[in-house]
């Protein structure tokens, strides 16, 4: 499940994304993602069996309250060659809404990643290829950004070809009250 910042969110972050050192051409691929990808992931469900069972628990949270969120910060998630920079987001309201997620998909039986939910927005997948300055670099870039708010009113159940060029289709989605 995920939610996709507008055009203007992204443009505004992308300025800022292109001057940083993971987005200069270089040998290794640092596995940058488009702006047209940038998502803020709500739940990773993973394969389901009966995708009915997700649209069914997507379909409950659309009587959750809409809510405004913006990038700000950014970090590092894994280690070594797994090792993934993401931007941060600040909203009062996007932890009680990722609680009421998860409790839609216990409700369904849903399997989902239950480790601490941290949301972010993933740039790319530098893995080992970036320098320690290089990183420490882009995250002092990421820890002043602050960006445009954007409000969140639709949820969207996405299905992922992973690999190389990630591709995401959207199955269903609903609007927020």
């Amino acid at each position: 499940m995920a939610a996709y910042p507008p055009q203007d969110v992204r443009e505004h972050f992308k300025s800022m994304v292109d001057g940083l050192a993971v987005a200069r051409p270089r040998e290794r691929s640092v596995r940058l993602h488009s702006a047209e990808r940038w998502h803020l992931t709500v739940a990773f469900i993973g394969d389901v069996e009966q995708p009915d069972e997700a649209v069914a628990a997507l379909d409950e949270i659309k009587n959750a309250a809409a809510f405004t969120v913006r990038i700000a910060g950014g970090k590092t998630l894994g280690r070594g060659q797994f090792r993934h920079l993401v931007a941060q987001l600040e909203s009062d309201g996007l932890e009680p809404f990722g609680r009421a997620v998860r409790r839609a998909l216990k409700r369904h039986r849903l399997p989902y990643d239950r480790r601490p939910w941290q949301p972010h927005v993933t740039i790319a997948r530098p893995g080992e290829v970036l320098s320690r300055e290089e990183l420490g670099g882009d995250l002092d870039t990421l820890a002043a950004y602050r960006g445009p708010l954007w409000r969140v009113d639709e949820i969207r159940l996405m299905r992922s070809q992973l690999g190389p060029k990630p591709e995401y289709e959207t199955v269903a989605a609903v609007a927020l009250a």
